[in-house]
């Protein structure tokens, strides 16, 4: 059956750019998906979408007029129903027969075949494959459907609509055309009250024709580019853009290299239809302002990319993404200097205003702040957060760090006052560390103030230096503590306040800075700063506590281990900065052909111990009088020889030399099950055994739980 190439483009009004990628992406998918589905294309059909301000589009090759008939078995009734005894059909059966697009005629076609315990009859025939102007029409409904429209619109039709009935419209944007091409035939097929064709229309300024004829479904991107001025593939326009960003920057000047954002140049190549990057400047006076400042409000108002130098300073220079190329670009090039000038001007005077009044003027201000309404204002969020870093850093570094800590945890959410971070509140914590620093204020404490909401997000960087970490964790902490406290949990795919971050953030920091804390303990103390806000901590602390450890294992994961070797480091509680070589040891272990059946053994134990514990705890003590059996003494034999050689290796920090000596009890802990009754009828003789697993427990599981190993 022969082939064609099918194309549908729907031509609407500017789409909204933030969206455009998922929708041309969802839009081709599903669209080809259906097609597929219903046998008009096959399931290896290269798919391309298309999606650029003004419209979205699918090429889909090796597209067959009509689908292949496809043979089916209906299956009728049971023979006892359908036939009588003369076997004859049934009113039933030819009720039946009708049903399924039958008549009489087809009873001597019937096939009788088992069907559980009777006998039924069955009817194959061809159900015609689709037409294409039928499936398309399915298909391109159910593509419709589906895009992940961010807010739908409701229009009215223009006058003189080829549809008659159709008077409004819901959609992501006006629709004003739809072309369906089958190699070079329409297909006729409708949406959104237009019925299908082969014109389309180009750039809105640059097109050498409107409308523009498509006439053939594989001439639509090159019959666009040519007479429409059009780049309509959404990747090509961004790769374009993106060399013609490198270029105009290493034209500007020697080493300079435009800013790496990859959501701007989503957003960016969602506003053009055929890229022209310019250079242009702004006055030098302005790099006076944070260069934080600068570049968010150049990225987030007028979406340009700033060009930064060699060490990653902000020049006075900046990239424009414009939609026109006009012979002479000198009047785009300053009028978007001009638009540019007073956003640069408004930071600046922000940025003088704020350091008029110091940090330390702002702070009873938070007082006046709701921070939530169960949790009270940001002034007393400010002083539980400072609390909890006195306690922090008094572990971490004594009085001189807890000071510190105190100090900038004090100042920390300050900044949240100044005109800079009520204009651009993504700048909060950065404005503080420079208002600090104009302050007089150490590095530390400036350092700590802006990055105490580190990490903010997967791969972000950790806080510099010691302050800061203890800042940063007090303030994850105090948020999760109280949230959890008032019963804000994260559900489902749901985490408004972002606590999964929040959780990972401690971690990071309690495994990469390799902290010494524990962390129920300071989860205690931080619950206290809360006072009667809380109704039942120990219960709330309880629950974020198995939050975080099922964040723990997740990371893990993350970083490349497997579930089993995660869970068997995370049950043994290590210290954090532990976590990492215990993981390596524990893995090394794994891999020894005598970790199974320890592993196995262990789980065993534990089980055994956990029965017998039931009853009272177990003495890890052993009685070299009672042992009788040869196994039970060839076992305490083996561990007075092994066992002090691993706990050597482990005290001395070597996890891997600690599992690994283990690894010799493994022909004495067999030949113990084999020939040992643990729960002798003599009580001696079962306590001793029992002390004896205890022992042998313990040791094993210095380093990680083992039993999480066993399959």
């Amino acid at each position: 059956m022969s082939t064609q190439s099918l194309l549908v483009e729907l031509f609407v009004e500017e789409l909204p750019p933030k969206a455009l990628k998922k929708l041309g992406e969802a839009f081709a998918a599903v669209l080809a998906e259906q097609l597929k589905a219903q046998g008009l294309a096959a399931a290896d059909a290269q798919v391309t979408p298309f999606a650029s301000p003004r419209r979205l589009a699918a090429h889909v090759s090796g597209v067959v007029a009509k689908a292949a008939d496809k043979p089916v078995r209906h299956k009728l009734m049971p023979v006892s129903v359908g036939l009588d005894a003369a076997g004859n059909a049934t009113p039933a059966l030819l009720k039946k027969l009708q049903a399924v697009g039958a008549d009489a005629s087809a009873v001597p076609r019937l096939k009788r075949a088992p069907d559980g315990k009777a006998e039924a009859l069955f009817l194959d025939a061809l159900v015609p494959g689709a037409a294409l102007a039928d499936g398309l029409q399915k298909a391109l409904h159910e593509a419709i459907a589906k895009l992940p429209i961010p807010k739908v619109m409701t229009y009215q039709l223009e006058q003189g609509t080829p549809l008659p009935g159709w008077d409004s419209v819901q959609f992501v944007r006006p629709a004003h055309g739809l072309v369906a091409l089958h190699g070079a035939d329409v297909v006729p097929v409708t949406a959104l009250g237009l019925a299908a064709g082969r014109a389309t229309h180009g750039h809105r300024f640059e097109a050498q024709a409107d409308p523009i004829e498509i006439p053939h479904a594989d001439r639509y991107a090159d019959v666009l580019r040519a007479q429409g001025a059009v780049i309509a593939s959404f990747a090509e326009r961004r790769a374009a853009i993106e060399s013609q960003l490198n270029q105009a920057a290493a034209q500007a000047g020697q080493a300079l290299a435009a800013i790496k954002d990859e959501a701007l140049l989503d957003e960016v190549t969602a506003l053009v239809e055929r890229p022209n990057v310019l250079v242009c400047a702004f006055e030098r006076e302005f790099l006076e302002v944070p260069q934080e400042c600068l570049i968010l409000t150049m990225k987030a108002n007028q979406k340009y990319f700033p060009l930064l130098d060699a060490q990653g300073r902000l020049t006075n220079l900046f990239l424009v993404v414009s939609n026109i190329s006009p012979p002479d670009a000198s009047a785009v090039i300053g009028g978007n200097e001009r638009v540019v000038r007073p956003r640069l001007a408004d930071a600046k005077f922000f940025f003088d205003q704020d350091r008029r009044k110091t940090l330390d003027s702002r702070v009873p201000g938070l007082a006046k702040v709701v921070y939530h309404n169960k949790l009270g204002t940001q002034g007393q969020r400010v002083e539980r957060v400072r609390a909890i870093a006195r306690g922090i850093a008094q572990q971490l570094g004594g009085d001189v760090l807890a000071q510190a800590a105190d100090r900038a945890a004090q100042l920390a959410k300050a900044d949240l006052l100044t005109d800079m971070v009520g204009e651009f509140p993504e700048l909060q914590g950065i404005m503080g560390g420079y208002y600090a620093r104009h302050d007089g204020f150490s590095e530390d404490i400036a350092f700590a103030i802006e990055d105490h909401y580190k990490p903010r997000f997967a791969g972000d960087e950790l806080p510099r230096g010691d302050v800061g970490v203890v800042v940063a964790l007090a303030d994850k902490l105090e948020t999760l503590v109280g949230l959890f406290g008032i019963g804000s949990l994260p559900t489902g795919d749901k985490d408004p306040f972002a606590l999964r971050r929040h959780a990972l953030g401690v971690i990071r920091m309690l495994v990469e800075k390799a902290l010494p804390l524990d962390l129920p303990a300071v989860v205690a103390q931080a619950a206290q700063t809360f006072g009667a806000l809380l109704p039942d901590a120990a219960r709330s602390n309880a629950q974020l506590l198995a939050f975080v450890y099922e964040r723990v294992a997740g990371y893990l994961r993350e970083g490349g281990y497997g579930a089993q070797e995660a869970d068997a480091v995370i049950a043994a509680r290590p210290m954090w900065g532990e976590m990492p070589k215990a993981l390596q040891a524990v893995r090394a272990f794994a891999e020894l052909p005598e970790a199974p059946a320890l592993a196995a053994a262990n789980k065993r134990i534990g089980n055994i111990l956990k029965k017998a514990e039931a009853e009272g705890p177990v003495d890890p003590h052993v009685s070299e009088l009672l042992l009788q059996e040869p196994a039970e003494k060839a076992l305490h034999a083996a561990m007075r020889q092994v066992v002090p050689r691993a706990d050597a290796r482990f005290d001395a920090g070597d996890y891997t030399g600690a599992l690994q000596t283990l690894a010799a009890l493994r022909a004495p802990v067999d030949a113990f099950f084999d020939g040992v009754m643990v729960n002798a009828e003599a009580a001696d003789l079962r306590l001793n055994r029992l002390g004896l697993l205890k022992t042998l427990h313990q040791a094993m599981n210095r380093v990680a739980d083992l039993s999480r190993l066993a399959q």
